[in-house]
């Protein structure tokens, strides 16, 4: 699975999901969820990244 994700069509709604590496508990330690978070945020706000969920 290629690790480089193409969006050549920006008006196109895209459905993504993800794995973790040896089923890391990303949502149940405050750590890693600041860090999804903050992740999140900067794409929205410095990439116009539009999150429907």
């Amino acid at each position: 699975m290629s690790r480089k994700y193409k969006f050549l069509d920006q008006s196109k709604l895209y459905f993504v999901s993800f794995a973790t590496v040896y089923w890391i508990d990303v949502f149940t330690r405050e750590l890693y969820k600041q860090i999804l978070i903050d992740s999140l945020k900067y794409c929205q706000q410095k990439k116009g990244l539009e999150i429907f969920a």
